[in-house]
């Protein structure tokens, strides 16, 4: 059943879109979604919008840099059914997301510190392969080897992997040992151990292999750990970007809630619950 509206608060869907750079479909999709409050109807059907949808719309825009299209749509159908609650607990959960993110980060960029030093030869090192006893292996046999070359065994312990680990990494192209032509054994350079030792880190942090794959490729394509310095670097950026976007979010929100509560408040006849 349509209401009469005041002409001083009546938006057609046209209007709405306007404002905002959308279409009309868009639109209505957003107020089927629960987006929007229920638009009231003209007596011939059609759609009426008012400055509360206006700031509905502008609400779920302004929170979708921050916590993604899914998010921002499930906070303002919470709203728009009264549950405020609910809402709030959904914001809570993209900040602290937002936190989880950053302590990745953080710890990431400890791992790279840590790497750095593994690029030089290790103090002590001859002419031998550099070895550290694993006690469930028995020792490799000497191979024509590089100075820095370590077993698979020797470089799991010192990481505190299984070997087996190191042969999955291999196999989705994390590490490329070389193998000895004599004994066949694979023989990790310093390149391979700053790999592993990447990939390891990443790991740690919650990263897939997929995930680490290409970071470790562009680092090899560099001949050193650059251009992950670089993707850190604007890491760091849409971090900020989206602790930005979550305040202005906020502030739109608020400024939302503040408008259905005045509503609420004081109904007339021209106005949607």
């Amino acid at each position: 059943m349509g209401r009469n509206l005041q002409s001083s608060d009546r938006l057609r869907p046209i209007d709405l879109a306007r404002g905002h750079g959308l279409s009309t479909q868009a639109v209505r999709n957003y107020e089927e979604a629960g987006i929007l409050p229920p638009a009231a109807r003209t007596p011939h059907g059609y759609r009426t919008y008012t400055s509360l949808h206006a700031g509905a719309l502008r609400a779920f825009l302004a929170l979708v840099p921050g916590h993604g299209h899914q998010t921002a749509t499930s906070i303002m159908r919470a709203v728009n059914l009264g549950e405020v609650e609910e809402a709030f607990r959904l914001i809570d959960e993209s900040h602290a997301q937002l936190l989880d993110d950053r302590r990745t980060l953080q710890a990431v960029e400890r791992a790279l510190g840590d790497l750095q030093p593994t690029t030089e030869p290790e103090p002590g090192a001859g002419s031998e392969p550099t070895q550290v006893s694993a006690p469930t292996r028995a020792p490799e046999p000497a191979a024509a080897s590089r100075p820095a070359d370590t077993f698979i065994g020797p470089l799991a312990g010192k990481l505190g992997i299984r070997p087996a680990t190191l042969r999955k990494w291999e196999h989705a192209g994390l590490v490329r040992p070389r193998r000895d032509p004599l004994t066949g054994y694979r023989l990790y350079g310093e390149a391979d151990v700053r790999d592993a030792r990447l990939a390891h880190q990443l790991r740690r942090g919650g990263y897939l292999l997929e995930q680490i794959a290409p970071l470790i490729a562009q680092v090899r394509a560099a001949g050193g750990l650059e251009p992950l310095e670089a993707a850190l670097r604007d890491w760091h950026g849409r971090l900020s970007a989206r602790g930005r976007s979550m305040l202005t979010g906020a502030a739109e929100l608020e400024a939302y809630l503040r408008a259905r509560m005045s509503r609420r408040s004081s109904p007339t006849p021209s106005q949607p619950p």
